[in-house]
């Protein structure tokens, strides 16, 4: 029952008017937990001068800390959502890479990588980038010192965002199904169905406690200098490859699950203890990972 859509894909259809493809990564509370752990890693040069940009930074869509901006990536891609849509149309997409479970193909799920023309800077780019293909440009401004401030500001607070976005199993892999956003599930006493991408966005971290600081706090003082290190490998495209393998293993992985009846007669799968105890020390660990992973990332980039 790895993938076990037959009954319950029929209550898809309700979910995706409510749902965008690939929606909130973790949502705000997992971004910030992640921001958390990273800004305890930075060199003190390196946050010495995000700082200063963030301080710098006049946008109010967010607060101008480090942990809020974090979100802003989400706030700026809907903040026109449900009106004009330009800046949701320019970079919804930026959020993930749609890695197939059935034929994993990073280069089709990431458009074969168009470059970024020639005088284009990265917020300018491509609407059908892929998340990788983001971070990897917005990286580049960042330790490009001709950069223009105002730009270089927009690249720190997409890559703190993105970087989150890709440590979500289900914003690296797709079953045909939206990352998980077509799937209709339910969960303790839930009788109004959720769908599985929001499960892992928002659910399972919520779980971890109800303060992203003190969550970041906790998770942080676990964290081993072997850890570290070794989370600190590799490139995006590696990470994205990790994520898609958790995706495929754990987040997608119904084994012994069982469907219930919504509060429409119609079958969800019911996602209970026994996944749970799956999925959370996942949740964990990538949110772990990705806090590592960020200052790694802006540390190499503003020293």
């Amino acid at each position: 029952m790895k993938y076990a859509y037959s009954k319950v894909i029929i209550a898809a259809a309700s979910l995706c008017v409510l749902v965008s493809p690939n929606a909130l990564a973790f949502g705000d509370e997992g971004h910030k937990i992640v921001a958390g752990i990273a800004y305890v890693h930075l060199d003190g040069p390196v946050r010495k001068k995000i700082d200063g940009l963030l301080a710098s930074d006049k946008d109010t869509l967010t607060t101008p800390d480090f942990m809020a901006r974090a979100t802003w990536a989400d706030k700026y891609r809907d903040s026109d959502r449900r009106s004009t849509k330009e800046r949701y149309n320019a970079t919804h997409l930026w959020h993930f890479v749609d890695i197939e479970t059935d034929s994993p193909d990073i280069d089709k799920a990431c458009n074969n990588h168009p470059a970024l023309p020639t005088n284009t800077v990265a917020s300018a780019g491509d609407p059908n980038d892929c998340v990788l293909d983001k971070i990897e440009q917005f990286t580049s401004e960042l330790k490009d010192p001709s950069t223009k401030k105002a730009e270089k500001i927009l690249a720190l607070k997409f890559i703190m965002h993105f970087v989150g976005d890709i440590h979500q199993p289900l914003h690296s892999a797709d079953h045909s199904d939206r990352g998980g956003n077509s799937v209709p599930v339910l969960y303790r006493n839930k009788t109004v169905p959720d769908n599985l991408h929001a499960y892992w966005d928002t659910e399972l971290v919520k779980r971890l406690g109800s303060d992203p600081k003190t969550v970041a706090t906790s998770l942080g003082s676990t964290i081993s200098k072997s850890q570290i290190r070794d989370w600190s490998k590799g490139t995006v495209a590696d990470w994205a490859t990790e994520s898609f393998q958790l995706a495929k293993d754990v987040a997608y992985n119904f084994s012994g699950e069982t469907t219930k009846a919504d509060d429409h007669g119609t079958d969800a799968m019911y996602l209970d203890a026994a996944y749970d105890s799956r999925a959370l020390p996942v949740v964990k660990t990538q949110l772990s990972k990705a806090g590592i992973r960020l200052a790694k990332i802006l540390n190499e980039s503003l020293k």
